[in-house]
């Protein structure tokens, strides 16, 4: 099991970006797919962006393509979530999670380890 910390979480207005990290240790990073998921309050968890563990496919949901790039650096063991034109709707808590699927892990049971959370908050 991966061990997650996200950072880089904050209140921002509109219109702007926040970059966030998810730092991984245990197991070989490069061998995870990684993830990022939201949740807002009273809302249930969704996923927002995927990425094998070779980092060559990724996957968007479809409220945030084209604003939102997943990156990952595995000579630092992180994984990292750009975000840009946000709007308050992408207010939520965001989690970082690791999967060992095979392909491009976008199902919240394709992944076995998840980060602790860090908030957005995205003032209009």
């Amino acid at each position: 099991q991966a061990q997650l910390v996200e950072s880089g979480g904050g209140l921002v207005q509109a219109g702007g970006s926040l970059r966030l990290s998810c730092a991984a240790s245990g197991r070989t990073f490069s061998s995870y797919g990684m993830g990022w998921f939201r949740q807002a309050p009273g809302k249930e968890r969704e996923f927002v962006s995927g990425m094998s563990w070779g980092g060559g496919s990724t996957y968007y949901s479809d409220s945030v393509k084209g604003r939102f790039t997943i990156s990952r650096d595995n000579a630092k063991n992180t994984v990292y979530l750009q975000m840009n034109s946000l709007r308050p709707e992408d207010t939520a808590v965001y989690y970082c999670a690791a999967s060992t699927y095979g392909g491009t892990p976008t199902r919240m049971g394709d992944f076995g380890s998840w980060g602790q959370g860090t908030q957005v908050t995205v003032s209009s």
